[in-house]
């Protein structure tokens, strides 16, 4: 494969996951196989010290990185994840994965991810801000909005992007929104983009169903995490009249076969910062969760939680990715064998870069659109986009996720072939 393939740390790193889902696809790429070798090489990778002065007084250091893996097609496009487990691999993989969903999207991107490890619920407010402005600082020659163009992942919002947006622009002596996006709508920030995510698990789920005959109003839907992506996603599917049975965050999981009131549960979260202890549903085993009865499944965490073990105790017809790399090669196996359809990352979690695309257009005219407007071509690229993967998967024989991985690095080593190699 690559001589890069041995960076994979154990078996269930999210890179050497990438590295596996690349190569399945390698088959199915023909001529342009030649220049595979560009998918399992990030193009650059940065390592960067953050020196924090505490509210105490006292220095701590903290690791960060900035991985741009392709920009074949464009500027790089990832967010920035603030997280105690945040590793240069993890970074590597994400930024892939940011690649081929640009890509099969058909988005004017490249792929890049950032990262520090630091849990931010300990830190002050004042503290998260000279970490993220010192960060900034530190990747601040690889970013720009023609370059590689942040936005927010796990433990980063839209003031973490505010403050990135500030520092840059005072680095090179001009405001300048496009250089980030998913940053307050006041500052150049989009419509609909704090939603985008889940509600193109939404809709990339409702087309998927639809194609397998489930009937989402009255069918039983899972959702792990609830954070941005699993709180959206479980609000939409409750709104048409499914019935989110079993809920699960990072210190609690909730089933109420009934249905969980998920506005709710919401209102329950943003009170006590987790699910747990609310009222309205039963709290059961954190493993129990992957032993239910369900028609939709929604992983929305963090990658590799869907393992062999979990995938052999699924009762499940439908996954939609809401998270990147959440089903490991070896479950993708299983759950192929078993017949349960999975909509993978690729697709299913892009309505967040789909309407960061959005932003970084509507920054650089200075011309912003409607929420319907933001809404109604989300809904267009998001069905076109699985409909295209759907047609892939029949004409191949293959999985959703292969499917859209061909279409995806058709379109990569495509424009690495065309644009040839400098010098």
């Amino acid at each position: 494969m690559s001589e890069l393939s041995y960076v994979t740390g154990d078996c269930h790193s999210a890179w050497s996951t990438y590295l596996t889902q690349v190569e399945r696809v390698l088959p199915l790429l023909g001529d342009l196989s030649r220049w595979a070798d560009t998918l399992t090489h990030p193009k650059r990778a940065l390592i960067v010290d953050i020196p924090l002065e505490m509210d105490d007084g006292s220095v701590r250091h903290f690791e960060g990185y900035r991985v741009q893996h392709n920009l074949s097609r464009g500027p790089g496009k990832g967010g920035v994840r603030f997280h105690p487990d945040v590793t240069l691999q993890e970074v590597m993989a994400l930024s892939a994965w940011m690649t081929v969903k640009c890509a099969a999207l058909n988005l004017p991107f490249g792929g890049a991810k950032g990262g520090v490890r630091v849990d931010p619920t300990t830190l002050s407010h004042k503290e998260l801000e000279r970490l993220t402005r010192r960060y900034t600082s530190e990747i601040g020659n690889m970013i720009g909005p023609q370059q590689d163009i942040p936005a927010p992942d796990v433990g980063t919002n839209a003031q973490v992007m505010a403050w990135m947006m500030d520092t840059w622009s005072m680095n090179v002596g001009a405001t300048t929104t496009g250089v980030v996006t998913g940053k307050p709508v006041h500052l150049g920030g989009s419509l609909g983009r704090v939603k985008a995510t889940g509600r193109g698990v939404f809709v990339t789920g409702c087309s998927a169903a639809t194609k397998l005959g489930i009937g989402v109003p009255g069918s039983r839907v899972a959702v792990q995490g609830f954070g941005n992506v699993g709180s959206v996603s479980a609000e939409l599917f409750h709104a048409i009249g499914a019935k989110v049975v079993a809920v699960q965050d990072h210190k609690a999981t909730l089933y109420l076969s009934s249905g969980v009131d998920i506005p709710a549960l919401q209102t329950w979260q943003q009170a006590h910062g987790s699910i747990a202890g609310f009222p309205g549903a039963d709290t059961i085993a954190d493993e129990h969760f992957w032993t239910q009865p369900y028609d939709i499944l929604v992983p929305a965490a963090l990658e590799g939680q869907i393992t062999a073990e979990r995938a052999n105790q699924l009762k499940c017809s439908l996954i939609i990715e809401g998270a990147n790399g959440p089903t490991l090669p070896e479950a993708d196996d299983i759950l192929q064998q078993r017949g349960m359809a999975v909509v993978p990352d690729v697709i299913a979690n892009a309505g967040g870069v789909t309407v960061s695309y959005f932003e970084w257009v509507q920054d650089f005219s200075s011309f912003f659109w409607s929420e319907e407007e933001i809404n109604q071509r989300l809904d267009s690229i998001m069905q076109h986009a699985i409909e295209a993967v759907w047609q892939k998967a029949e004409a191949l024989n293959v999985t959703l996720r292969t499917a859209a991985y061909a279409v995806a690095c058709e379109r990569i080593l495509l424009a690495r072939k065309d644009r040839g190699l400098y010098p």
